[in-house]
């Protein structure tokens, strides 16, 4: 020290740090201070399964009140009745089909940048009781379909729960196959609701519901297409076969082929005895604008999550409430 100069005497960081970490080290780390450690209690869990049941897609079941609502029906109590325990048993049947799917698309969904975040793919909610209770609930769902509406309601069910067990263990890897397979589930919704009502289904009706939903699943394959970039195949086998030309040429046949049959139903219903002929030709108006708006949401790539759209989008809104009231002043005249 020169120059008499006193100066202060630095500790080392270092030395600092290893004090510091002596003393972290010998504390103790509780599970609930250590987030990869820590367990889900029994209300996460409970919460976790009921986020995999996913009851904001239950506004896809509203297609179970199509048929019924279109023979104009819902007036009276009893088929009203009908309609809406279908409707619900149809809530009850696709959330245990979504339990079961995400246990058997656990490794995929876990390298997805959203679908990681899944309880079942997280690991929040335990894969066996998540198929266990996905098992129960499609089970359950198919014993109420008979008790309410006999064998022809139950084996719409059976149906769509094949269908839907099978899409997720072999067809989603089929090109084309996967996305007729997931449009499926929409048309067996659509057939559901008359089945239980004992109305006769149109074929036009159906044809719209057919190609609608084709319409609606190739949008959601494009949105995937471009959200997942080069890593896509990683995620779903199909998506490394299909091109983003391919999924627009999908969407452009099956958007024509559902304005038209809806043009040849409306004119269809308008020819009817007791039904206003010109508010069903007036519908077609709100339905092909829906259609076109719909189908610039898919070129944005916002056709991910098609019940987000429905249920966020303003405009679609007010044209499905435009083209509701048309066609019930066509069923109940004006």
């Amino acid at each position: 020290m020169a120059g008499g100069d006193l100066r202060p005497v630095e500790v080392p960081a270092v030395a600092a740090s290893a004090e510091m970490g002596t003393s972290l080290a010998a504390a103790p780390v509780t599970e609930s201070a250590a987030g990869p450690l820590s367990r889900p209690g029994r209300s996460g869990i409970v919460r976790g399964l009921v986020r995999t049941a996913r009851p904001r897609q239950w506004v896809k079941n509203v297609l179970v009140l199509a048929a019924p609502g279109a023979a104009g029906v819902l007036t009276h109590l009893h088929p009203l009745l009908l309609a809406l325990g279908a409707f619900g048993i149809f809530c009850l049947t696709a959330s245990g089909t979504y339990l079961v799917n995400d246990c058997l698309d656990q490794a995929a969904d876990a390298l997805h940048p959203t679908k990681r975040h899944r309880p079942v793919a997280s690991g929040a909610v335990p894969m066996p009781l998540a198929a266990g209770v996905g098992a129960a609930m499609m089970a359950l769902g198919i014993g109420l379909a008979e008790a309410l509406a006999g064998w022809r309601l139950a084996t719409v069910m059976g149906i769509y729960v094949g269908i839907t067990v099978a899409y997720s263990l072999w067809l989603k890897n089929e090109p084309v196959i996967d996305l007729a397979s997931v449009a499926s589930g929409f048309v067996l919704r659509a057939i559901a609701g008359g089945v239980a009502v004992g109305v006769v289904l149109s074929n036009w009706f159906l044809i719209v519901a057919s190609f609608g939903s084709l319409f609606m699943v190739a949008g959601k394959r494009h949105a995937e297409h471009v959200d997942l970039g080069p890593s896509r195949a990683d995620h779903r086998a199909t998506l490394g076969a299909y091109s983003l030309a391919f999924l627009r040429y999908i969407r452009s046949v099956a958007s024509a082929v559902a304005i038209t049959a809806y043009c040849v139903w409306a004119f269809e219903k308008a020819a009817a005895p007791h039904h206003t002929a010109l508010f069903f030709e007036l519908s077609i108006v709100p339905f092909v604008i829906a259609v076109l708006r719909y189908a610039l949401l898919l070129d944005a790539g916002q056709g991910g999550a098609p019940e987000e759209i429905v249920l966020k989008e303003r405009s679609l809104q007010v044209l499905g409430l435009a083209w509701a009231v048309l066609f019930a002043m066509g069923l109940y005249g004006a």
